[in-house]
């Protein structure tokens, strides 16, 4: 007799869309690096340990390894904001738990942007006749330019 083929995992595991890379994306676009950290020229990763509920809702985020200054609380910020898929698990309603790294790196300086001078550009036009003494229909313009 054969075995009839079970599913590989018993509970299935909760997906974020898009998957990894859609939630750096995420966090790279929502990252406000904060002040006191920016002040302090704080680097570093803060490791967040955060639960999911039967919707795909974070409801508990807890800092399991932090940099301080504020970049904890950022860190659980950005974790309450992602949405995983969550599939039926034959009806019953499961807790999951999780690990994220959230990388904080200074923003790079801007380099100085270059002195803009200020022109002033004056334009006239003026139409003219240029024959005059040879009674044609024929006419010219002059355009004046000043740059100041």
């Amino acid at each position: 007799m054969k075995k009839s083929k079970q599913a590989k995992n018993f509970i299935q595991r909760p997906s974020y869309p898009g998957g990894r890379v859609a939630i750096n994306a995420l966090i790279k676009k929502e990252l406000r690096y904060p002040k006191k950290a920016l002040e302090a020229k704080i680097e570093g990763k803060v490791r967040v340990a955060y639960s999911l509920n039967h919707k795909g809702e974070v409801i508990r985020a807890k800092v399991e390894k932090g940099l301080g200054h504020g970049c904890d609380e950022e860190a659980i910020r950005l974790v309450h904001l992602l949405r995983f898929n969550v599939p039926k698990n034959r009806g019953m309603k499961v807790t999951f738990n999780k690990t994220i790294t959230i990388n904080f790196k200074l923003p790079k300086p801007k380099p100085p942007q270059p002195k803009t001078v200020k022109t002033n550009i004056q334009y006239q036009y003026t139409r003219s006749n240029t024959n005059k003494k040879k009674k044609t229909n024929k006419s010219g313009y002059q355009i004046t330019v000043k740059i100041k």
